[in-house]
């Protein structure tokens, strides 16, 4: 009799510790999972009682709480041109969040460290607790210009402008984009619920930031690069290459008229830029090597693996290639070469910057609820990619684009203003071409640099985003 019992009540602890050890491993390693989950409704339900800070560009409310009908123990989320911003903003929903509102969730709902002298202050006077304000960098007309020329376009595409001299994001669109006002409703949640998943699911992607999470083949503007590598190497804009009509790549590479660059002479690199060659920068990639070629395209910013500024960014990347057909190629931005409008507005901003790329950032300031500020952007140097002399050189280049005899992209001029551009149409294996553009302005005290994609707009990045380009640097320059 004694012998059943014992074994029962071994059974009956080894039960016990099961369960006691599930307990432990949930509460240890499990809860922060759990407590963040989207769908743990406690989570939730604490989520509608916080008053978020505001997300501000300039002086402008673009993402604010207010308490639901009056009740001012939940707070509902409004976005100000929710569309135009969403691609940076994000939404805050259903106690999830995307954008900046996720990004910077540990300001806005007040628990960041920073904020815990503010908070015992409010908690001793008796003021309401509020997250703290998120002041962005972005220039709400650079952001406008953006959003007006892919609507008038109606194609996908993405467009990002830096201040070269600090790396403040001026702008960072993506198109299509979408309400977050349709997706953050506290009273009607299973509409808002519903939006959200026919976003999720929707063949054009309105949720990717395509500026930042999107990389393309840059075509023609990684040009820019190339050039450096040559100017830094000994080369002049003087420097010439043989620009025959079709190179002999293992497949014909021929230039995008069909005929020569320099009436069948060796064309100058100068000239190369300017009219778009295919056939020099393609000889000019394979002369200086793929180890330098490698080098350049890092010293700007390839290859550094992930970036946060702070939403995520992907990497760019420009590989080493031995294979002479493949490196000719990638010299004028094709083969394995890829990268984010962002990387390729780092390139304009760099050579804008006299060679120092700044790191690029998004958020400019931080202020609590009393209006202190406990943030501030400190800019710095990202990376050194050229030097000054070759800076210059390029600029004058890239002038050349937009105002020189033969320029190849003069719809990104402005008149009575030096634009610095470049020009980029890239072959796609999924459709036609997509359209690039890169520019900074003014040419001799830059303010703006801008990089701008149209997805398989099939025509050249001349006529599609260079006007997009345009308009951008204008209404940073004539703010």
């Amino acid at each position: 009799m004694n012998k059943p019992i014992r074994r029962l009540a071994l059974f009956t602890m080894a039960l016990f510790g099961v369960l006691l050890l599930n307990v432990s491993w949930i509460q240890t390693f499990q809860a922060e999972t759990l407590r963040e989950h989207p769908y743990n409704r406690r989570q939730f339900i604490e989520s509608l009682t916080q008053h978020r800070g505001s997300i501000l560009v300039g002086s402008e409310e673009v993402a604010y709480s207010e308490p639901v009908g009056g009740d001012s123990e939940q707070f509902q989320r409004h976005y100000e041109n929710g569309s135009m911003y969403a691609p940076v903003v994000g939404a805050f929903r259903a106690g999830s969040a995307t954008g900046i509102e996720r990004a910077e969730n540990s300001f806005l709902d007040g628990s960041n460290e920073l904020l815990a002298v503010n908070n015992f202050r409010d908690m001793l006077t008796g003021e309401e607790p509020k997250g703290a304000d998120v002041y962005l960098t972005l220039d709400s007309g650079a952001q406008q210009a953006a959003m007006d020329g892919f609507q008038s376009l109606g194609k996908n595409g993405a467009a990002v402008a830096l201040d070269p001299e600090t790396g403040a994001v001026l702008a960072s669109y993506s198109h299509p984009t979408y309400d977050p006002n349709s997706v953050a409703s506290v009273t009607e949640t299973d509409a808002a619920a519903k939006n959200w998943t026919e976003l999720e699911a929707s063949e054009q992607q309105p949720l990717l930031n395509r500026g930042l999470q999107q990389v393309y083949p840059p075509g023609s503007t990684f040009k820019v690069v190339t050039a450096a590598a040559a100017l830094e190497n000994g080369a002049t804009p003087e420097s010439t290459q043989e620009a025959p009509a079709t190179l002999d790549l293992g497949a014909p590479l021929p230039n995008a008229w069909g005929g020569p660059c320099n009436n069948g002479a060796p064309d100058s690199l100068a000239h190369s830029i300017e009219i778009s060659c295919n056939t020099s920068m393609a000889n000019w990639a394979i002369e200086l090597g793929g180890q330098k070629m490698h080098e350049q395209a890092e010293a700007f910013g390839f290859n550094q693996g992930p970036m946060e500024i702070p939403l995520p960014v992907v990497e760019s990347s420009s590989p080493l290639e031995t294979d002479p057909n493949i490196l000719g190629r990638s010299g004028i931005g094709q083969a394995n070469v890829e990268a984010t409008p962002l990387q390729m507005a780092m390139v304009a901003a760099g050579v804008a910057n006299d060679g120092d790329v700044m790191k690029p950032y998004l958020v400019d300031s931080v202020q609590n609820s009393n209006l202190e500020e406990v943030k501030a952007a400190q800019p710095e140097v990202y990376s050194n990619a050229i030097s000054s002399s070759t800076a210059e050189d390029l600029t004058q280049m890239m002038i050349g684009v937009t105002e020189g005899d033969e320029a190849s992209g003069p719809a990104g001029a402005i008149p009575g203003i030096h634009v610095a551009g470049k020009t980029g149409t890239a072959e796609t294996a999924s459709g036609p071409t997509h359209n690039w553009f890169i520019s900074f302005a003014p040419a001799e005290d830059p303010q703006v640099a801008v990089a701008v994609v149209v997805e398989h707009g099939g025509q050249s990045g001349g006529t599609l985003a260079a006007p997009i380009a345009k308009e951008m640097m204008e209404a940073v320059i004539n703010e």
